[in-house]
């Protein structure tokens, strides 16, 4: 099996492509010696902390290059435990918790935002909440607050209609789990062209994601029909 190494500190390490947080955030992470597989559940030091992280696969010249960039590059601390498993499923219990607790402090203030989903990272030593909202809100005054209800560092991220979906959406009508969800990274650009060529109905209610957008899965086939046509 071909190896993907780079030096680090006179050590070849060996690259993989990782799957991390809420969001199915992409990284590339290497260790001097683990030979991990598909599936495997890592340990990752990323900029957010220790986060756990599932390994896609090894980072090849030609599985970078199918990257579109923009992904961080780290190390690799260690494979989970079973204490690291149980540890994380405290935190991911304390998590729904910690959203009706900001929910109710947002009244409190009278912010205009709509709390999705609160994300505390493995390390424990920050929460990232993720919120829609109509244009730019000043939360500072609300970081504050949820830092002292806390007591830990408070991240907030604003996020799209398709990136709540990817937040809150299991399974799509295909009977699967929603492509946003369990492995795309970034959604992909979907047209109602690709409808047409593709001889699909155009009834909304057929093409469109959980989102109200067009469905992801109709780019997939595209190039094919596209090179047929």
């Amino acid at each position: 099996m071909c190896r993907s190494r780079r030096t680090m500190q006179g050590v070849m390490a060996i690259k993989y492509i990782v799957h991390y947080g809420a969001m199915q955030l992409l990284g590339v992470f290497s260790h001097a010696d683990l030979l991990l597989r598909h599936g495997s559940r890592i340990i990752v030091r990323t900029p957010r902390g220790q986060e756990i992280g599932t390994v896609r696969c090894e980072a090849t010249p030609e599985t970078l290059a199918k990257l579109d960039g923009g992904f961080i590059e780290d190390r690799i601390v260690r494979q989970v435990t079973d204490s690291d498993e149980i540890e994380n499923r405290k935190l991911q219990q304390g998590e729904r918790e910690k959203l009706e607790c900001c929910k109710r402090i947002l009244n409190e203030m009278e912010i205009a935002m709509d709390i999705v989903r609160v994300e505390h990272i493995f390390g424990g030593e920050r929460i990232v909440i993720y919120y829609t909202a109509e244009g730019r809100v000043d939360f500072r005054e609300l970081i504050k607050v949820l830092a002292a209800e806390f007591q830990v560092r408070v991240e907030m991220r604003q996020i799209n209609v398709r990136d709540k979906m990817k937040l809150l959406a299991h399974v799509g009508d295909c009977g699967r789990d929603v492509c946003c969800g369990c492995y795309l990274h970034e959604a992909p650009i979907v047209s109602i062209k690709m409808a047409k060529l593709q001889r699909v109905s155009l009834d909304p209610a057929k093409i469109s994601g959980q989102c109200g957008r067009l469905k992801c899965c109709l780019r997939y086939e595209y190039n094919c029909y596209a090179d047929d046509k």
